[in-house]
């Protein structure tokens, strides 16, 4: 076999199973099946031309190509589907007067992982009260892997927690690959931490961490308002989760760089579950006492699961 057509191989048949997984993630049954059978026979085809005659080989790979990525770019995010109650709303912000109001803060009293009370409420927040601004880890199976969210104190008692999220339809549930192939959205939620943290504590059981991040005032500020305009920016434009490149925690460092661009880049950023130990080289939390007694000691999930139904979670799961 000539080298040319080996090389049309090696190329096609990764190309191939590419373009498959789009269409298992993109089309909907039957059509799925159609479409997958079609790109199937498109690459036998390609594949039995460049053994007979290596040019034909060639230019039908290149129109197949130029096709899937035609097709790849048509499909476009969008605000407007049925989506599952968690993420029906994300936030939106204004600033007005010194305080921050945010529009549709979920506030749900959930009973169990799928079943919740909803309330979708408008807060607002002072400004010059922002005393406080947490890093939440939440590990529910692999230790690499962590959802992040950051959590806002004021000086009033109130917490409101910012969290990239993805944004599922209804009835549809998360898939790592899909991430990868456009099948979600990117959400910004706003949420009591009774809602989305105690979801994790107490409901689905996570092991969740509560790290108080160093950070000025002025840092703790400039963080608020970095979230807010990045939730305004998905209520306006919608955009891709993708596993990899836009997930919760890079939405957070993409935020810590515009507060200070010498923050560097790290792997820990994508193996989430180890960005404590990311933030302890860096200093952004308490490094006087070893890391494994940090974590210890802003564990929570335990100190949650103890707390009367009516205390104050917030203040609970700090004392």
């Amino acid at each position: 076999m000539h080298w040319r057509a080996i090389l049309l191989l090696v190329i096609t048949v990764p190309a191939t199973a590419l373009m498959l997984t789009a269409l298992w993630f993109q089309a909907d049954p039957p059509w799925r099946w159609l479409w997958m059978a079609l790109v199937a026979a498109a690459a036998i085809a390609i594949g039995i031309a460049g053994i007979r005659r290596p040019k034909a080989g060639w230019g039908g790979l290149a129109v197949a190509i130029l096709i899937g990525v035609v097709w790849w770019s048509s499909i476009k995010p969008s605000n407007d589907r049925v989506w599952a109650a968690d993420v029906a709303h994300g936030v939106s912000a204004g600033i007005n007067g010194g305080y921050g109001v945010l529009h549709n803060v979920r506030n749900f009293d959930w009973k169990t992982e799928t079943q919740a009370v909803e309330r979708w409420e408008t807060r607002r927040y002072a400004l010059d009260k922002l005393t406080s601004v947490d890093l939440v880890s939440s590990v529910w199976s692999s230790p690499a892997i962590a959802h992040t969210l950051i959590s806002f104190g004021f000086s009033d008692g109130q917490h409101v927690v910012f969290s990239a999220e993805v944004r599922r339809e209804k009835g549809e549930e998360f898939s790592e690959v899909g991430g990868f192939f456009k099948q979600f959205e990117l959400v910004m939620i706003a949420a009591d931490e009774a809602d989305i943290i105690k979801l994790r504590t107490n409901i689905r059981k996570e092991d969740v961490t509560l790290l108080p991040l160093k950070v000025t005032a002025a840092q703790a500020r400039d963080l608020f308002l970095g979230f807010a305009e990045r939730a305004n920016k998905l209520a306006g434009e919608a955009e891709w989760y993708q596993t990899i490149t836009t997930n919760c925690t890079t939405v957070i460092f993409e935020l810590a760089r515009h507060i200070d661009n010498r923050v560097p880049l790290d792997w820990r950023i994508l193996l989430s579950g180890y960005l404590p130990g990311y933030l302890y080289e860096l200093g952004i939390i308490r490094t006087d006492i070893p890391l494994a007694q940090v974590l210890q000691n802003v564990a929570i999930s335990k100190k949650a699961q103890a707390l009367q139904p009516t205390a104050d979670y917030s203040r609970g799961i700090r004392n």
